[in-house]
């Protein structure tokens, strides 16, 4: 029962990590890149602020189902949550993808599926489980990376058991308490950027609907592939130096990435002056609704004000952040991100020890979701209210705090098994 089942259980943890990353988040890429397409093309009435609802209600969704299903996963075998999760999944996109065929308040309906979509979602609870009691101490981090870099080529593919008995202890809450603040601010700076992405890039750029979904498509894409490598690089650092110093590593890089967003210097960004809107309702028969599935979106094409909108006040003063500034910020937070978030549920695991762990990864999953529920509400408002500089300058504080948290909680983030003295770390 040794080495044989141990790589058993490491082949069918790859294989979870496998269906995790193919099939959950389409709220990731998709979320990002739903303004223009909220708003032109499904419901006139949606605005920014209603993009954040939207994209909180994915997290919203998955924030209930990995309580649920993590709490499901620890009495029941894991398969029963992870099919239903997956048929919940399947209905939820269905409905997301005709969510444009009413007449009216298609935006309300949009919010309904994703939060479907998200309940679907939160198995992740239970994927993370079992790969937490499948893998040994030493295995644990490469597996959980190998999740993350499936997770992610899910996310590129979007826009383009431990044998050995552990002596029983108690776990240290501070450091689960910790972790789960710490996950939660990781996911809470990563949603508040792809939220943030189309209309920063828009405002700032004065790119159209149409150039904002392409280029920043391309842009995430390109931060699926850098996120791949960085989940590889992880399985070899963190041998190396360890996974608290690579997490420490991880904020800090964030903290520069955002830190380079702040707008400096004396040029300033287009303003748009004129931005009309149409907000009736057409009276619309079955009939043309049919016919315009078969219509190319092109022929209704109406060019729209691009630029800096005057209701917002922050555009006439804040000086606009150069494309070579948010690419620079880009590729930092791409390499940041992926790597604090895999380091963060790797430790966590770590921590719990060989205790059943689907309630509490469940915990770490709600976190999570909360984060992606506070997040794309707490950017959209700022940067709608205040503009990018308050925005990015909260975001530095945020980070500073949580660097300064990891510090405090550096020693007590240890395997269960090394505090306990099983083994040295």
């Amino acid at each position: 029962m040794g080495r044989s089942r141990c790589r058993e259980s490491w082949l069918q943890a790859s294989w979870c990590g496998w269906n995790y990353g193919e099939l959950r988040d389409p709220g990731g890429t998709g979320a990002a890149l739903g303004r223009p397409y909220t708003r032109k093309q499904i419901d006139q009435t949606a605005d920014a602020s209603f993009l954040g609802w939207v994209i909180a209600s994915y997290s919203l969704g998955q924030m209930v189902a990995s309580l649920l299903f993590g709490l499901w996963s620890n009495y029941r075998p894991r398969k029963e949550p992870l099919i239903v999760s997956i048929f919940i999944s399947v209905v939820a996109n269905c409905l997301y993808a005709y969510v444009h065929l009413p007449a009216s308040h298609n935006k309300y309906y949009m919010l309904i599926a994703r939060a479907l979509v998200g309940f679907g979602a939160g198995n992740v609870a239970v994927v993370r489980s079992y790969v937490a009691g499948a893998t040994s101490l030493q295995e644990r981090t490469s597996s959980m990376a190998n999740i993350s870099a499936c997770q992610a080529l899910g996310f590129i593919l979007g826009p383009a058991t431990t044998e050995v008995q552990l002596p029983q202890g108690n776990i240290d809450q501070v450091a689960v308490v910790a972790t789960n603040i710490l996950f939660f601010v990781v996911l809470f700076i990563f949603a508040l950027f792809e939220t943030i992405i189309t209309p920063l890039t828009m405002d700032m750029y004065g790119w159209t609907q149409e150039q904002a979904v392409l280029y920043n498509g391309v842009i995430l894409a390109s931060l699926g592939v850098e996120a791949i490598a960085v989940f590889m690089g992880v399985k070899f650092l963190s041998k190396k130096i360890g996974e608290r110093a690579l997490l420490l590593a991880g904020l800090i890089v964030i903290w520069a990435g955002f830190f380079i967003l702040l707008p400096w210097g004396n040029q300033f960004p287009n303003i748009q002056w004129e931005d009309l809107h149409n907000n009736s309702i057409p009276n619309t028969t079955f009939g043309e609704i049919v016919i315009s599935l078969w219509k190319s979106p092109r022929d209704d094409h109406v060019e729209g004000p691009t630029g800096c909108p005057i209701q917002q006040a922050w555009c006439l003063y804040t000086p606009v952040i150069h494309l070579a500034q948010f690419l620079t910020s880009a590729v930092l937070i791409g390499i940041g991100y992926p790597a604090c978030n895999v380091l963060s549920y790797s430790l966590y695991s770590k921590i719990l020890g060989p205790e059943p762990q689907g309630v509490y990864m469940g915990w770490l999953t709600a976190s999570g979701s909360g984060a992606r529920i506070l997040g794309p509400v707490f950017i959209s408002q700022v940067y709608s209210h205040w503009g990018p500089r308050w925005a990015f300058s909260l975001l530095c504080g945020i980070v500073v705090l949580t660097i300064t948290l990891l510090g405090a909680v550096y020693k007590r983030l240890v395997a269960f098994s090394v505090r306990y003295g099983r083994i040295q770390e």
